[in-house]
């Protein structure tokens, strides 16, 4: 016996007749007739009685109706349970962010998940790259947005825009131009974070394609605030998006360069882990944080940032 049999069980056994029955389901008469044929020899006893003026339950069909009114109460009982939890969305969704990205996006996507699921309880975490990718697999984070790394096979990644990477100067480094060529970065002292750190990884991979040595005047593995603090006050120069430091440079309190002779370019990407169960909405949740996201670099809110392709 199935669900959908017993419900057109108890359809021809309120309307006394085959046809009709098949009328109400949206179904036609030879497949009612299957269905019944079906479940009679489910349960090894003749359940109608046919005659001229349609069908009559037998005793035991009488039986077969009040369970089966039963089971299709329940049914419709748990169908609308899970369709409540449905519609309110995941209980929690923790939601982590590099720092330049979590600037750029968090108030954003709070908007859009609370728009979306407003008893969902939204909990953001910034972190290094690095991290990220422990805390996906270990089940602490259920999203993160970061920069893509190099070797991503345990995520499952989407590309959501790019963006060009920029050398970070003080406002006195004024013989610098709009572009910076790679190999021009042995000549300027560098403010970076150590070598286990996704950035540093790139610069390091930059200078030996490029056949120099890096300057690194200082390691400091600390938020971008803190980086851009020391730049400012002249300690050195360092590498970030031009939206890391839009304000500053408007300002005149910082100077920057668009990396080129390679141009260099790193994806942002939304990630979640291959090894773990998903969370219930998450790919609607992916979905909308990346047509917000597309909104954001569409509307210029992301400076320098283009659609990912």
């Amino acid at each position: 016996m199935n669900s959908d049999d017993l419900q057109c069980f108890i359809e021809v056994a309120g309307c006394g007749s085959l046809s009709r029955a098949a009328v109400v389901l949206g179904s036609d008469q030879s497949t009612v007739s299957r269905q019944m044929a079906r479940l009679e020899s489910a349960t090894g006893v003749r359940l109608l009685h046919r005659n001229g003026r349609g069908v009559a339950l037998t005793e035991a069909g009488e039986a077969l109706l009040a369970h089966a009114r039963r089971i299709g109460a329940s049914i419709a009982e748990a169908r609308s349970a899970v369709q409540a939890f449905s519609d309110a969305g995941p209980s929690q969704v923790v939601i982590a962010a590099q720092p330049t990205i979590a600037r750029m996006s968090f108030a954003a996507i709070g908007r859009v998940v609370r728009q979306r699921f407003p008893r969902t309880r939204l909990r953001f975490v910034e972190g290094l790259g690095s991290h990220m990718l422990n805390w996906l697999a270990d089940g602490d984070i259920d999203l993160a947005l970061l920069y893509l790394p190099s070797h991503a096979g345990a995520l499952k990644v989407d590309r959501l825009l790019r963006e060009p990477l920029h050398l970070v100067a003080p406002p006195s480094f004024t013989h610098i131009g709009a572009d910076f060529p790679v190999r021009h970065l042995a000549e300027v002292p560098l403010i970076l974070p150590s070598t286990h750190h996704g950035l540093r990884l790139l610069a390091e991979s930059l200078a030996q394609k490029a056949g120099i040595r890096l300057d690194i005047a200082m390691e400091c593995d600390t938020s971008t605030n803190v980086t851009r603090h020391l730049v400012e006050q002249g300690e050195g120069c360092t590498l970030l998006p031009l939206a890391a430091v839009a304000d500053e440079v408007a300002q005149g309190r910082l100077r920057t360069a668009r990396l080129v002779e390679p141009d260099v370019v790193r994806d942002v990407v939304i990630a979640s882990a291959r090894n773990r169960p998903p969370v219930p909405h998450l790919w609607d949740i992916s979905q909308a944080l990346r047509q917000e996201m597309a909104q954001i670099v569409a509307g210029g809110g992301w400076p320098d940032a283009s659609p990912a392709d």
